[in-house]
């Protein structure tokens, strides 16, 4: 199910200041690595990891971003999985973020940012773009026709996703959120 909020679940404002240029542990870092990356550290009271790509001056962003997924999710605990099922999770993540991905280059004139987060329960994916459009799963949804069925794997892999708009500001950010595996 699609909604559309004026905040992610689970977001309870802005991060403290100087969050974003510090390296989990809380260890001072410069902020960015290649591709734009940045690490968060953990909130302390939810145990919430964050991680962010910035797809400013890049090409080859769905393959930059899948890679930087499957680095958080290594980093998580996510990947080596132990089991067929968390495999399934892990790679449920990974397309899930393809096809955000995908989206914005497709209908939004492409990313700006990603933002991956895990709570070791859910995953929570993020991705602005600077487009007006509505993303939403093609209906009648016709399985056997090319093209057209990123927001319906979106819908059918996720435990819910929406789209944030913040007024005055251009574009938007759309999220989905995964759990994982029992």
């Amino acid at each position: 199910m699609s909604t559309t909020r004026p905040y992610s679940p689970g977001d309870h404002g802005p991060e403290p200041s100087g969050a974003s240029g510090a390296a989990e542990g809380g260890a001072p870092a410069d902020g960015m690595s290649a591709g734009g990356a940045t690490t968060v550290p953990a909130v302390p009271s939810g145990g919430r990891q964050v991680r962010r790509l910035s797809f400013d001056g890049e090409s080859g962003v769905v393959p930059l971003a899948r890679d930087f997924a499957r680095q958080a999710l290594y980093a998580w605990g996510w990947l080596p999985a132990a089991s067929a099922d968390q495999r399934a999770a892990a790679e449920d993540v990974l397309l899930v973020v393809s096809e955000l991905v995908t989206n914005a280059c497709l209908h939004a004139e492409g990313p700006d940012h990603m933002e991956i987060a895990c709570d070791n329960k859910v995953i929570h994916i993020e991705v602005s773009d600077r487009g007006t459009g509505q993303p939403a799963p093609r209906t009648p949804h016709r399985a056997g026709r090319p093209g057209g069925h990123g927001m319906f794997i979106v819908q059918r892999l996720c435990l819910d996703w929406g789209v944030v708009r913040v007024p005055g500001v251009a574009g938007k950010r759309v999220w989905a959120e995964l759990g994982a595996p029992a």
